[in-house]
């Protein structure tokens, strides 16, 4: 992996704030970095099609090629020693209020679709974290957001429309698809270039949320699964010191305009008087509106405000999904590390995500707990922690997010997914020759 300049210290997360968006994104060129900075990009040329034409002739004339959402990956998912060909002009969105879908071009960012889908008196089950993220994006990573009944954002998704090697416009969709379709939606960017999605739509609602400070771990043994049902979406934040967790976020649906009453405990943690960051001593100013505060859905599910996004991101991130009746059993096993952990984290988040039948998710026929890892821009001393870490959570069956730093190796992916061998016959029905087959695709699908 090429790794870009020396990088700042401190945190992406909290320096969403700093640029709001731009009215039209620049065009993108060769060698740019991801969004934490972390990596360089190899490709040469970088193409920007205005149309699913356009990325039809462009397939067809490159003999190998990778796909470029929002940059938000931390590995080489979306990398190529060749082509990339950004999605950011493919900015359709289409409401089918008959169908409850809307269909949106694969450059369409959450951060967009949100707000014209509302005004409509529509929304979408879930959110990831951070609003900007593409819709073609998350669902080929599996992306979640959290909630105990709430797939990750891949469920949501009833057709993709994309170009197949040898360019030609293919549709795949639940409805006449099967077992094709669900290995091709978390899609790892191999099986084609995504030019839209097909989302399920559903009646738009109201959220409020709550924060809690420094629930006891002793809290989640038999208390995980009530916790993590709570609210609609809710998150824990820990540093895994002191044997807490130092944040509990609490989002739950309300009637409009109605304000969460605020109990003083929860678990025996403690409200919190004010908005707070999910990092100790950081403004909460770029974070969504907290205290019981109603608001529409997109403004409250994610942790970030929808109209921010981040300038410079100086961070890592690693995750690994466990089953959810083992969670508490997982967290243990990692806080046995806190000593070497502590010095390279900012924060670490645990959510709920609900089983799906996609081949290629990480919550995979198993209700899961996601154990998300923001570090510090560290990669040498990171990279050394990651062989620890997987090692106590390999008792669980850990599937590492496709989108983050991991090194589980290959022959353990493969036991991990029991639908592999299905996804790889997909990509080689699709992509005989490997033109979307880029070095993470070849090593983590083909490895073992």
């Amino acid at each position: 992996m090429k790794t870009s300049g020396v990088l700042a210290a401190g945190s992406m997360i909290p320096r969403l704030a700093a640029a709001k968006e731009s009215v039209a994104p620049a065009e993108p060129v060769a060698h740019e970095t991801n969004w934490a900075g972390n990596l360089r990009y190899h490709a040469d040329h970088i193409y920007a099609p205005k149309s699913a034409a356009e990325v039809q002739e462009i397939v067809k004339k490159c003999n190998t090629a990778r796909a470029l959402g929002s940059r938000h990956s931390f590995n080489t998912i979306a990398d190529s020693l060749t082509n990339q060909i950004s999605l950011q002009h493919l900015d359709s969105i289409e409401l089918d209020e008959k169908a409850h879908t809307v269909t949106v071009g694969a450059g369409v960012r959450y951060g967009t679709l949100a707000p014209v889908i509302d005004a409509k008196g529509y929304a979408v089950h879930n959110l990831a974290s951070l609003p900007h993220i593409t819709v073609a994006g998350a669902i080929a990573t599996a992306t979640h957001g959290s909630g105990v009944r709430n797939g990750n954002l891949a469920t949501a998704v009833s057709a993709l429309e994309l170009v197949t090697a040898d360019g030609n416009l293919i549709t795949l969709s639940r409805a006449h698809d099967g077992e094709q379709f669900k290995s091709a939606v978390v899609s790892l960017g191999a099986v084609g270039i995504v030019t839209k999605v097909t989302l399920d739509v559903q009646p738009r609602f109201e959220m409020t949320q709550l924060v809690y400070q420094n629930l006891s771990i002793d809290q989640l043994e038999h208390n995980l699964e009530t916790i993590f049902a709570s609210g609609y979406s809710v998150s824990l934040f820990t540093d895994w010191q002191k044997h807490r967790v130092n944040q509990v976020w609490i989002k739950a649906k309300t009637e409009s305009g109605v304000a969460a009453k605020i109990p003083p405990m929860f678990y025996g943690a403690t409200a919190a008087k004010t908005n707070l960051h999910p990092i100790d001593g950081h403004s909460a100013i770029n974070c969504t509106e907290q205290m019981g505060v109603p608001g529409p859905w997109y403004e409250r599910m994610p942790h970030f405000k929808m109209n921010f996004t981040p300038s410079s991101g100086a961070e890592l991130q690693t995750e690994y999904f466990v089953p959810r009746s083992r969670g508490y059993e997982a967290i243990r096993a990692v806080e046995t590390l806190h000593e070497k952990i502590g010095p390279h984290l900012f924060i670490t988040e645990l959510r709920a995500i609900a089983a799906d039948d996609l081949s290629m998710s990480m919550a995979y026929q198993r209700d899961s707990m996601a154990i998300h890892f923001t570090w510090k821009p560290e990669t040498p001393q990171v990279t050394a922690l990651l062989p620890l870490i997987e090692a106590k959570l390999a008792p669980f069956d850990a599937r590492p997010h496709w989108a983050k730093i991991f090194t589980v190796p290959p022959a353990t992916l493969k036991k991990l997914y029991p639908k592999l061998s299905d996804y790889q016959a997909l990509l080689k029905q699709k992509d005989p020759q490997g033109k979307f087959r880029n070095e993470f695709v070849n090593h983590n699908i083909f490895g073992a």
